[in-house]
């Protein structure tokens, strides 16, 4: 035999088994074979082996030098092919050291990720998350090379590349937060209220954009203006409570602003959409354990 193209596989373990019982029957009700079938693969290996392999000798069969030597590595080679088709060894947090990195936005820092590590801290106190910002491309190269996990939080209304794999992750309603001295004292606003305020506008390019409220807006020929543009809901915040100012936010990072800032919540007009957010990642990727057990964190599966 010149090269291994020139071998047939599917009869490597016929040979291991013929050379581990140097016997033909043997080996046949060891492979669920016939006696005669187990003969003809025998003749195939020595024409592909140009080596007898086994040889009479006495009351039974022996194996040639160059069978005795092969039989080793053909065991080797049969473990190795089936630990690489094995399925891979299920993830164990408890014992892990990973460090996962998340392409996220102020949402998923300010609300998801607090319970996550608290969470984590119980059941796998190895693993460490780093967050990093969702950048313009997409972090595209970043997942295929996994130097991104995942992305989480990303706004449906932003492009998310086909070659992702996009799930679900949380639809939340929006709120409007205003300084508690404002002078509406109202608890929600009308439409007409909304786009007469000044606006405080949270533009990011993953997230919440104010371009999805624009554009609920512009459906219904409306528009409204802004005194500040800002990449962090923090600093809009702020500017909410020392302003006539409102800006519009997911409810659940306006109800934890609301207990650090001298701010309160009103409910937006009525029809507008909720936000609605998904998760990311590589399919590269979709069969990892690791990564497996990370999204059924997120998604409380």
């Amino acid at each position: 035999m010149k090269s291994l193209r020139q071998f047939d596989l599917n009869l490597l373990l016929l040979l291991e088994a013929l050379l581990t019982e140097c016997h033909v029957s043997r080996a046949a009700q060891r492979m669920f074979l016939s006696q005669s079938a187990m003969s003809h693969a025998l003749n195939r290996l020595r024409q592909q082996l140009d080596d007898p392999l086994l040889v009479r000798a006495g009351n039974g069969l022996k194996l040639t030098p160059r069978a005795q030597t092969m039989l080793p590595d053909i065991r080797q080679a049969i473990r190795m092919i089936e630990h690489s088709l094995n399925p891979p060894e299920p993830f164990d947090p408890a014992h892990s050291d990973l460090c996962f990195t998340i392409a996220s936005t102020d949402y998923f820092e300010a609300i998801t990720l607090p319970p996550l590590m608290q969470e984590l801290q119980q059941s796998a106190p190895g693993i460490r998350i780093q967050v990093e910002v969702i950048r313009q491309d997409g972090n595209l190269k970043q997942l295929e090379s996994r130097e991104v996990d995942l992305i989480a939080g990303l706004d449906t209304h932003q492009p998310i590349d086909s070659q992702l794999v996009s799930r679900p992750w949380h639809s939340e309603p929006f709120a409007c937060l205003v300084a508690d001295t404002h002078p509406l004292v109202e608890d929600s606003l009308s439409l007409q209220q909304y786009c007469q305020m000044n606006h405080v506008l949270f533009s990011d390019l993953a997230g919440v954009t104010a371009d999805q409220i624009d554009r609920w807006l512009a459906d219904q020929q409306l528009q409204r203006s802004f005194i500040a543009r800002t990449v962090n809901y923090m600093a809009g915040a702020r500017i909410v409570a020392l302003t006539d100012a409102v800006m519009t936010l997911p409810r659940q990072m306006a109800l934890l602003f609301a207990q650090m800032l001298p701010v309160r919540l009103m409910t937006p007009p009525t029809g507008m959409p909720n936000i609605e957010m998904v998760t990311l990642h590589h399919p590269l990727y979709s069969n990892d354990p690791s990564l497996q057990w990370l999204l059924q964190r997120l998604h409380h599966e």
